[in-house]
């Protein structure tokens, strides 16, 4: 019987992996391909995301119960407050619950106008329209990276006919933030417009924004300035800075002049309406609106007299005809009649035609110089500036070679301010101020030597990093040549038969010398070479087993035959 079969289980699987050195390696590569294939099957695990967040135990069971029905997998995270499912199909999960209603506590938007009955009352209608206008709003605010949850109040009046009676409408939003997370003056801003803009003739001053803890995020209404203003006063006047130094410093040099600007901007919207009207300087020039004569004459009847009464509007009397003798003819050598005859004819023809009167009325309508003006002035024009420059004195090099700084003349100082003035665009009408001070700078200002390459931080960190990496290193090659690699050659390493290591064993003691013969040299250096050559065997032995087995056996055949 093999003297391997009466060994242990664990032994014999010893000798085993002993006479056979390539099963550990076999073995090994096996565990790795095993390694790298559930490797590549975790890569290719599906990359869950939420579908849902801080839903209650009756939406979550029953959104659990739906995805085993889809047959989706799903798991759970953040200590079960949260349901994943893969990325791929998180939209279509969520589409397909909210066809069936899920999650049924959570948020609802303009859905809720999708399944309206018929027949139903305008109050009705009227309530789920601002519920869902309050639902669509919240989950607007929700879209925040800070807000993890928002409610929505909308206060709408009913309308009326009559004016006094009109209410405007109001809104309450209460956030709830994640821990450790806060919203800024800029979000809760814009919170306050997206509000204000979704719901007709809402003011953002009638809009309140609390967080979970109670505390009033919205402006109060004694803030002159909010977060939108104040960015752009401060832009308005670092542009007014750039302005003066960039013309300054070419004359000064960059770090020898400093300017501060301090801009009053009116923010109120201004509209008026003005009416004028001036006379006509020309009237030749001037336009007709329009133009009346009026013209009258009479001739005849006697002139009505006397005081207005009955018997001053008698009609005239019946007209007689004058009695008139007529004259005989005149006699051969007769004189003419006398003159006196012809103011009768006069007198007569006054009679006949009677007294008369002429009237003549022009009314002109000229039109009027008039002048309509209607002005719109937008927010954010400059009301006031004022400047202030600080120039450093004049550095420069005395007679004995030493640098010195003195001020700058005053005619120099008055082209600085002349400069200035062009270019922040100096109104003494807007009430603008100027104030240019020439005064010698501390040395704070100057810049500090830059430090050597070795002694630079970013270098520091570079070799800690380097360092840490080359002794992590060493030591791994250190587990590998003295820890690993003798175990895994004592394991892998086929043992010798008995009768070879008896044979060593008594070639040895043969090749010894005497003990007394330990004082020659020439023993010494047999036994330093038998050392030697018994050192080169083994290193045999160890690399090719089955060579050093095929010699020892035909040195036993020879010994048989």
């Amino acid at each position: 019987m093999n003297a391997a079969a009466t060994l242990p289980n664990g032994a014999a699987l010893v000798e085993k992996l002993k006479g056979n050195p390539r099963l550990p390696l076999m073995l090994g590569g096996a565990a790795l391909v095993a390694a790298i294939a559930v490797g590549v099957m975790w890569s290719r695990q599906p990359d869950y995301k939420v579908l849902y967040t801080n839903l209650s135990e009756r939406d979550g069971g029953a959104v659990i119960q739906s995805l085993q029905q889809m047959n989706v997998p799903y798991k759970f995270a953040e200590g079960g407050g949260a349901v994943m499912v893969p990325a791929d199909k998180v939209a279509e999960t969520r589409l397909r619950l909210a066809s069936q209603g899920l999650p049924k506590s959570g948020t609802t938007g303009m859905e809720l106008m999708d399944n309206q009955k018929f027949g139903i009352s305008q109050f009705a209608e009227q309530v789920n329209y601002q519920r869902g206008l309050e639902g669509e709003l919240a989950r607007s605010i929700e879209s925040i990276g800070a807000v993890q949850s928002a409610r929505v109040h909308l206060a709408i009046p009913k309308p009326t006919l009559f004016v006094r009676e009109r209410q405007k409408p109001t809104a309450s939003v209460v956030l709830q933030l994640y821990p450790g997370r806060a919203v800024d003056e800029g979000q809760v801003a814009a919170i306050t417009h997206l509000v204000s803009s979704s719901v007709p003739e809402l003011t953002p001053k009638s809009i309140s924004i609390v967080d979970q803890h109670g505390n009033l995020l919205s402006g109060s209404s004694d803030r002159s300035m909010d977060a939108t203003q104040l960015k752009f006063v401060q832009q308005v006047e670092q542009s007014y800075v750039k302005r003066v130094e960039s013309i300054l410093a070419p004359i000064l040099g960059k770090d020898n002049v400093h300017a501060q600007v301090t801009a009053d901007i009116d923010f109120s919207s201004v509209e008026h309406t003005d009416e004028s009207f001036k006379p006509n300087q020309d009237p030749t020039k001037a336009a007709i609106r329009s133009q009346q004569t009026s013209e009258s004459n009479q001739q005849g009847g006697s002139a009505v007299g006397g005081v207005p009464g009955a018997l001053s509007n008698q009609p005239p009397a019946a007209a007689v005809a004058p009695v008139t003798t007529p004259q005989p003819p005149r006699q051969p050598g007769q004189p003419n009649a006398p003159a006196q005859a012809q103011p009768n004819q006069a007198t007569q023809t006054a009679e006949k035609t009677g007294p008369s009167s002429n009237r003549r009325d022009a009314t002109t309508n000229y039109e009027l110089d008039r002048t309509v003006r209607h002005v719109q002035q937008a927010p954010g024009g400059v009301k006031r500036l004022s400047v202030a420059v600080v120039v450093n004195y004049r550095s420069k090099v005395d007679a004995k070679g030493k640098p010195v700084t003195e001020a700058l003349s005053a005619k120099e100082l008055a082209q600085i301010e002349n400069l200035t003035k062009e270019a922040m665009g100096f109104s003494a009408d807007r009430g603008d101020s100027l104030n240019v001070v020439n005064s010698p700078f501390t040395a704070d200002n100057k810049t500090e030597p830059e430090l050597p390459l070795w002694k630079q931080p970013q270098i520091i960190d570079l070799a800690k990093t380097g360092v840490g990496y080359l002794l992590l290193a060493l030591l791994a090659m250190f587990l590998w040549f003295k820890v690993a690699r003798p175990v895994l050659r004592k394991y892998t390493t086929p043992a010798l038969p008995a009768t070879i290591e008896a044979t060593d064993a008594t070639a040895a003691e043969a090749a010894l010398p005497p003990p007394e013969e330990e004082t020659n040299p020439e023993v010494l250096r047999l036994a330093a070479k038998y050392e030697s050559d018994l050192a080169l065997v083994r290193d045999a032995a160890q690399r090719d087993p089955r060579l050093v087995a095929s010699v020892i056996k035909t040195w036993m055949a020879n010994d048989e035959g």
